[in-house]
């Protein structure tokens, strides 16, 4: 997935309301960027941080500045919440995740459950159903161990309660978290963030829900998948 424009460098001011970050760029001026990310961002948001924008001729655009990446001394992190739907899009057209090469058909958003929408949607000839949801990961408290969540998520833990209730009526049922970020060889649910989270996972995928993590490769060009990262023991 390439960055829609080439990426302008600055410092972060703050962050703040969740959505909205004061930069510093490169060449002098101080803006504000939508920044697309409603969790934590625990360890991401300090002032000072190296920081890389995108920004959007759009006319209609209220901020034309996006927070794409913060630059770690590790490496870069993706903070755009955005973009890992269309890295998995990608991925299963070229075939990339091997757990589910074997599908044909991918469509996007397709309702399921009470009131949600599935990521994709995939089938296959003489495959069952499977109902995909991808979600971001970006938080690292300690070297090589990404997490998820790095809020709490009531939404999250909907979506495998609705995922365990497809699994429940034969279909396939997939999580797959996306790491965003180069420095980390497994991953872990930080379930003393959020231990409600962390009891549905348990829940969901004592009743057959897969659970899949892949890295990610990032560069100023864009970012793709990378290789699969093994789970670890959660936070508890």
């Amino acid at each position: 997935m390439p960055f829609p424009t080439p990426l302008t460098r600055g410092t972060l001011v703050k962050r703040y309301k969740r959505f909205l970050a004061d930069v510093i760029l490169e060449d002098g001026p101080e803006i504000t960027a939508h920044c697309a990310n409603p969790g934590g961002m625990i360890g991401l948001n300090m002032p000072g941080l190296p920081v890389w924008l995108s920004k959007s001729d759009n006319p209609k655009r209220k901020l034309a500045w996006s927070l794409e990446l913060v630059e770690l001394p590790t490496g870069l992190v993706g903070i755009n919440t955005a973009h890992p739907n269309r890295i998995v899009a990608t991925a299963l057209k070229a075939g990339l995740i091997g757990e589910l090469a074997e599908y044909t058909t991918v469509r996007p958003e397709v309702r399921y459950g009470e009131k949600s929408r599935v990521d994709f949607l995939l089938t296959g000839e003489g495959l069952p159903d499977c109902y995909l949801e991808i979600k971001n990961v970006h938080l690292a408290r300690e070297a090589g161990l990404a997490e998820f969540p790095d809020a709490v998520t009531a939404r999250g833990a909907r979506h495998l309660n609705e995922l365990a209730a497809m699994r429940d009526k034969g279909f396939r049922a997939v999580m797959l978290y996306l790491v965003q970020r180069t420095d980390c060889t497994g991953f872990a649910l930080a379930a003393d963030i959020d231990p409600v989270y962390a009891a549905a996972f348990d829940a969901a995928t004592a009743r057959g829900v897969e659970a899949l993590c892949y890295a990610t490769d990032i560069s100023l060009d864009g970012i793709t998948l990378a290789a699969p990262l093994p789970f670890t023991t959660a936070r508890r």
